[in-house]
């Protein structure tokens, strides 16, 4: 016997739908080398929430992930151009219960951008100034396991 979908079925159906249609995407740039396989299996392992209103939120480029709201969201690329050689700060920062990663640190009127040092492919964090006057980027250790996945090649000194 075939069962009618019910009025309630039915529109509890287009409701998720509509609803899901609305969720805010953010914009981010494709990084040049983001068909790196090992980008993929990055993204994957990222973690869902970076803390308290940083939940991980849809963006529209391939090997990306962001955080919290929209409009001033934590973004994340793979595949963008490795570091050579550089005078800025590098920073290595441990994960929890893993590896230490090396971040080449740049404050630039309030947004922060921690990029891979040494690891191919490379992996970009921008922390817009919204973010960073609000809370701490200690949040960048919980991003280690997934950015493990990329090969170190050299560390900081």
């Amino acid at each position: 016997m075939l069962h009618r979908p019910t009025v309630a079925t039915t529109a509890a159906a287009c409701a998720l739908v509509v609803l899901s249609a609305c969720a805010p995407t953010v914009p981010v740039s494709v990084a040049p080398f983001a068909t790196d396989p090992v980008c993929a299996s990055v993204v994957l392992a990222l973690p869902r929430s970076l803390g308290e209103g940083l939940e991980q939120v849809d963006t529209d480029a391939q090997a990306t992930s962001a955080w919290g709201d929209p409009r001033s969201a934590v973004v994340l690329r793979c595949g963008v151009e490795p570091l050579g050689p550089t005078t800025e700060r590098c920073q290595s920062v441990s994960t929890p219960r893993g590896p230490t990663i090396d971040w080449v640190v740049v404050e630039d009127d309030g947004d922060w951008t921690f990029t891979t040092y040494g690891r191919e492919p490379a992996v970009q964090v921008v922390v817009p100034q919204a973010v960073a006057t609000t809370r701490s980027t200690a949040f960048v250790d919980l991003l280690g396991p997934a950015v493990a996945l990329t090969e170190q090649q050299r560390s900081c000194l």
